[in-house]
């Protein structure tokens, strides 16, 4: 029979497991999967013309919280041998050895079976468009090795929920699905920069290839133009929303930010760029934040 410090010493352990598990998945950082979140359900909205009910509206939430902390858990098993010579990544689970790839891999894929459960509440054309959306998921992490502005193909894959948002509405993902998502795909290039500018230094020592290697000084202003770029879209796709008025407000509020974050890295220091990446999911919420409000002001 089991004392009961062996007992205490299996919940302490079992404790710890789980604190290391939350760790891996960035569950402290939630800018992470916001930064998913609002654009999936800005698709939602605009292919529902306004609140896409309960049922969706769960679906995706839960959905993209799965799939970005089972993406997590790719991202360390393929980056760990890199990431140990990078200072903001040293001591990530997997790479200081206190969670073995094999578990990573289990609980990724555990993660991933959770949230392809919740697709196939939806429709055929949602499930089979989801597994398009695993296979960039999963070629991202080793496009770091190969593309010079990997931080596209990590654009492809974060805004993959907004053709499956139209999908599950509309059983077809129309063109304005693409455009959003082209537009989409300029603002993770835009935070991603800011967020590869951190690491930069460490990057040139262990030849990763980012955007902010591959466009050197030009980084600043590649970001504002990536900012632009992605707003300037989103007003020509949506140009006919409920109420016009309210959307363009709510696009110069995050034009504002934009511009903010560019002033912050300017100088690109590490703490300024890492602050400014943090704060993108306020973005995207400000232009989320629109378009719900348009189409509930225009119910009224």
């Amino acid at each position: 029979m089991a004392s009961k410090g062996d007992s205490g010493a299996r919940i302490e352990g079992l404790k710890n497991k789980l604190a290391l598990y939350l760790q891996l998945i960035r569950w402290d950082r939630p800018a992470g999967w916001l930064l998913l979140l609002w654009p999936t359900l800005s698709a939602l909205w605009v292919a529902s013309h306004g609140f896409p009910g309960w049922h969706l509206l769960t679906v995706f939430t839960l959905g993209t919280i799965l799939m970005r902390s089972a993406g997590c858990c790719l991202n360390d098993v393929a980056d760990r041998e890199f990431d140990r010579h990078v200072k903001r990544t040293a001591q990530r689970p997997v790479t200081r050895g206190a969670v073995s790839v094999r578990e990573a891999l289990i609980l990724g894929a555990v993660l991933a079976l959770l949230a392809f459960g919740l697709v196939l509440t939806t429709n055929t054309a949602t499930i089979a468009w989801s597994f398009a959306a695993l296979a960039v998921a999963v070629v991202y992490p080793y496009a770091k090795r190969y593309v010079s502005m990997p931080q596209a193909v990590l654009g492809v894959a974060f805004s993959f929920g907004i053709p499956m948002a139209f999908a599950a509405v509309q059983s077809r993902v129309p063109a304005l699905a693409w455009l959003l998502l082209l537009g989409n795909l300029f603002w993770v290039i835009a935070y991603d920069t800011e967020y590869a500018m951190v690491d930069r230094d460490d990057d040139l020592k262990i030849g990763m290839k980012t955007s902010a290697i591959t466009l050197g000084r030009f980084d600043v202003a590649a970001v504002l133009a990536s900012y632009l770029i992605y707003l300037s879209i989103w007003v020509w796709a949506l140009m006919d929303i409920a109420q016009p008025a309210i959307y363009f407000i709510a696009i110069a509020v995050a034009l504002g930010q934009a511009l903010w974050h560019g002033w912050l890295i300017r100088r690109r220091e590490r703490d300024d760029c890492f602050r400014a990446f943090r704060l993108n999911h306020w973005l995207g919420f400000t232009v989320f934040a629109g378009i719900a409000l348009s189409y509930a002001l225009a119910g009224v």
